[in-house]
Parts: C-alpha cells; sequence; structure tokens
C-alpha cells in the first residue's frame, strides 16, 4: 500500500489506460495474482504496444497447447526455407562436381561453427528478454535486446576475421589439397563476408523471439532465403546478366542475401517492434546487463565449440574411412545425409524455440507449472511430425541419394542404405532438443553444456573412431558412434527436465 500510494499521478494513470486497454491487466500464478507492471512504450509505437501486451499475455497465459503450437508454426517455416537454401547449395554443387559438393559441406560445418559461437550472445538474449517480458518489465526487455545487438556486431566481425584467416587449416585438416584444397578455401573466405550479418540477424531474432514474435523473423529469413537462392543460381550458370562462376556463385549469393537480411532485420528494430527499439540512446555499454548476457551465454558458447569440435572431428574421421574414390563419395555421402537430415531438425528446432519463449515467460510471471508442461507438449508436437520425417527417410533413401548424386552413382552406393539406418534414431531428437531448448529458454545453459560434452567427446569420437576406422566398418560403422550419442542426449535430457530443479535458475 506505501508504494501505491507514492506512485506519481502519471504513473496511475498508466495503469488505469492499460487496465481499461488489456483484457487480462493481471497473470495468475501458483496461488499469487501479480500485478503486472506498467509497459514502457518504444517511442513511436503507440497503439501498438497495447497490441503487443496482449500478445504478451496470451503466450503467460493462454491455451498452452494451442500457443505453442501457433508460436512454433512461424519458427518451422523459417527452419523449412534454411533447410531448403542448404539443400539448394548441395544440389547446385552436385551439378558441377564432387569437389564442388564436398567445398559447399565443409562450408557449411564452418558457417554452423560461426552460427554457434553467435549463440554467446542468441541464448542469453532470449532468456534474459522473456523473463523481462514475462514479468512485464519492458524496459529491461528493451536495455537487453540494444546490448546484445552491439555485442552481436562485435562478435560477428571478430568471428569472421578469425575464420577467413583460418580457411586454409580448414581444408588441411579434410585431406582437401590441389584444386579442391584452392576452391575450398576461396569458398570460406567468401563465406567469411556475411558472418556479421549473421550475428546481427541472430540477436534480433532472438530478441523478438523472446518477446514472443515468431513472424517477423521468418518473413525477414523468407525474403533473405528466395534472394539466396536465384542470386546463387544465376551467378552459378550464368543467367541474364550474371556472369558465369561456378562454385563461387553459390558463395557470392549467400553473402549477397545475408546482408540484405541484416539490413531489414535492423530497419525493422529501428522501428521498433513488441516494444523493442534500437536506439542510440541504449547503445551505451551498460555493464549488468552485458554481465548478465555473457554469464548466461558463455556455457552456450563453450557448448558450442564443444559441438562443432566434435562433429568437425567426426567428419575427419568419415573422411578417412577410405582412400580415393571410395573415400570421396563417403564423405559426399555424409555431407548429402546430414543436410537431408535437417529436415527433422527442423520440428524440433522450431519447437524448441517456442518451448523457450514460454518457459522464459511463465518463469518471469512466477508459473512454474505452466514452464513445465511446455517441455512436454513441445516434445508431444514436435515428436509427432519428427515420425513422419523418419517414415520419409526410409521410404525414399534411394531417391533422396540419386537426385542429390546425379554426377556419381559410387556416392548414391554407400550412402542410400546407412542412411535408412538413420531414419529410426530421428525420435531422439524431439526428446534431446525441445527439452534442452526449455532449459536454455529458463537461462539454464551449463547442463545442456554437460550433456554435450559427454555424448560428444565420450561417445560420438570414440565409438565413430573405433567402429568405423579401427573395425573397418566404413560409413555405417562410424554412424555407430552417431547413433549412440543421439540416444545419450535423448536419455539425458529426460532425466535433468523431468525433475524440475532447473525452473530455479537465477538470470
Amino acid at each position: 500500500m506505501e508504494n501505491d500510494r507514492a506512485e506519481s499521478d502519471d504513473a496511475r494513470t498508466d495503469r488505469r489506460v492499460l487496465t481499461v486497454c488489456v483484457a487480462r491487466p493481471t497473470v495468475r500464478t501458483e496461488g499469487a495474482l501479480l500485478r503486472a507492471h506498467p509497459y514502457t512504450m518504444a517511442d513511436g509505437e503507440g497503439a501498438s504496444s497495447v497490441a503487443s501486451l496482449g500478445q504478451v499475455d496470451a503466450v503467460t497465459s493462454g491455451d498452452l497447447r494451442r500457443t505453442l503450437f501457433v508460436l512454433a508454426l512461424p519458427v518451422l517455416g523459417e527452419q523449412l526455407l534454411n533447410a531448403c537454401v542448404g539443400m539448394w547449395d548441395v544440389y547446385l554443387a552436385g551439378q558441377i562436381n564432387t569437389t564442388a559438393t564436398n567445398a559447399v559441406g565443409l562450408a557449411a560445418y564452418v558457417s554452423w561453427f560461426a552460427t554457434l559461437l553467435f549463440s554467446l550472445v542468441a541464448v542469453g538474449t532470449t532468456a534474459l528478454v522473456a523473463r523481462h517480458v514475462g514479468s512485464r518489465d519492458f524496459a529491461g526487455a528493451d536495455r537487453v535486446c540494444n546490448q546484445s545487438i552491439m555485442l552481436a556486431v562485435c562478435t560477428g566481425l571478430l568471428v569472421a576475421v578469425a575464420l577467413a584467416g583460418s580457411a586454409p587449416w580448414f581444408a588441411a585438416w579434410q585431406n582437401m589439397t590441389g584444386e579442391a584444397g584452392a576452391i575450398t578455401i576461396d569458398f570460406l573466405r567468401y563465406d567469411s563476408l556475411g558472418y556479421a550479418a549473421v550475428s546481427v540477424m541472430l540477436a534480433t531474432g532472438a530478441a523478438l523471439r523472446g518477446a514472443g514474435d515468431m513472424r517477423t523473423p521468418m518473413l525477414i529469413y523468407a525474403v533473405m532465403n528466395v534472394l539466396n537462392m536465384s542470386i546463387s543460381w544465376a551467378l552459378v550458370h550464368g543467367t541474364g546478366p550474371f556472369p558465369e562462376m561456378g562454385v563461387n556463385g553459390i558463395v557470392t549469393g549467400t553473402v549477397i542475401a545475408r546482408w540484405c537480411g541484416a539490413a531489414m532485420a535492423l530497419f525493422v528494430m529501428l522501428r521498433g517492434r513488441m516494444g523493442l527499439k534500437l536506439g542510440h540512446g541504449s547503445l551505451r555499454v551498460e555493464g549488468e546487463t552485458m554481465r548478465r548476457l555473457l554469464r548466461i551465454g558463455l556455457p552456450a558458447a563453450v557448448d558450442a565449440l564443444i559441438m562443432w569440435f566434435g562433429q568437425f572431428m567426426f567428419l575427419r574421421i568419415i573422411s578417412e574411412l577410405a582412400e580415393g574414390a571410395p573415400g570421396k563419395a563417403m564423405y559426399a555421402a555424409h555431407i548429402i545425409a546430414v543436410r537431408i537430415e535437417s529436415l527433422s531438425y527442423l520440428p524440433a528446432l522450431a519447437w524448441a524455440t517456442a518451448t523457450a519463449t514460454i518457459v522464459g515467460q511463465a518463469l518471469g510471471a512466477r508459473d512454474i507449472h505452466r514452464a513445465r508442461r511446455a517441455g512436454h507438449e513441445g516434445v508431444l508436437q514436435s515428436g509427432m511430425l519428427i515420425l513422419i520425417a523418419a517414415v520419409f527417410f526410409y521410404v525414399f533413401s534411394d531417391p533422396i541419394f540419386r537426385v542429390m548424386a546425379a554426377r556419381d552413382p559410387l556416392v548414391h552406393d554407400v550412402g542410400a542404405g546407412p542412411f535408412r539406418t538413420l531414419a529410426f534414431f530421428q525420435p531422439c531428437l524431439a526428446i534431446s532438443i525441445v527439452y534442452i531448448g526449455a532449459l536454455r529458454g529458463a537461462g539454464n545453459t551449463r547442463l545442456p553444456l554437460l550433456i554435450t560434452a559427454v555424448g560428444m567427446l565420450a561417445i560420438r569420437l570414440p565409438l565413430g573412431y573405433y567402429f568405423g576406422i579401427v573395425r573397418h566398418g566404413a560409413l555405417p560403422g562410424a554412424w555407430v558412434g552417431m547413433f549412440s550419442d543421439m540416444t545419450w542426449r535423448a536419455l539425458a535430457a529426460t532425466c535433468i527436465y523431468l525433475p524440475g530443479r532447473w525452473t530455479r535458475t537465477r538470470v
């Protein structure tokens, strides 16, 4: 009561306006009724800010099943577009030669590594923005957004310089020498020119998703990916006014599209969205906000480093399974399988992203029960879609490899069979990815780090090396390590999630 008496007349007026304009000005939690904080509007948003608060209210108190489904669908659309671009690049490279396919595949791993490093910013941004929004502290969410974009620009530039300089090492480590090595090095260096743009898009997307806006990032990525596919096709084949650039046309189209996407993302943030707005006054370094971002983001970044290191070393194991044409064919088959399997990841990643938003906002509103239910519902919904993808992989393994490796039948011969076995392990993805996404949405990034470290360093690599190289198991033998790692992640994530101690994570 004393605090209420101390409020200024303007603050009381703001509360009365919100009471009239918003259907649910309060949020019911476990036995407690929490009063909503006054909503701090970004300059220039006006009445749209009230609509934004209504969206937040739906996330924190609406029907969970429907809310999760509605939030996940735009992310799934975005992921599908991203996967199409990846497969399109592999398809274009396959129309050139196996060397081009291998160069594109290695670049995909390096680009993925860069994206994982950018999780230093993105994971913390989603968790913190969601917590602030869930507790109706929109001013705090806006501060996190601005600080994360600043950090994203710096991170993107540093990673781009480091990976461009490391391009010869990446090529040599994968036994790519001579002409193949030169093509791969050029491809990697061109690709690094777009990393800063990727970092900015990930940070802005993470902030918007934390606030509950899944559609805006999807629309940005939709435009960017259509540009990517169109420009890459034109530059590979020399269509119309575009020069014929061969394999370098693929990466040039990618870089151009990434910077277009970053420009669109920054334009949206300059105008303001969901109470978040990029402003000159908010771009000063704030020590406490940065520390909170890094406290969540650093374990996620270490997790990313271990994940990528393990994947890269596993790729090295694949490159040493055999010599000559059979070895190159197994390498290309693995690249194709990983790209195609990304279709199965999509529902898990989409529902993990939506789950993280609901978990973060529910914990901000102190609704522990809703936070825990979100993970279970995410596994259920994404698991249904992943089962469909698994059946598709099993039934259409042969035609998939015939299309994706049209110039080299040996790639089909060594890859189609093992790919059918991979289909049986796809349900593990729904369990591990969604539960880990929920943990990260709560700001708990240390337990996912432990799961990754054990899975990669103690399971995937040792078993892949033993069964693939020592036991001469070829591609199916190496994939024993991959299958075991997938199983471990599902079991470990479940055992950590079910007790619910992660809900007490402080951010």
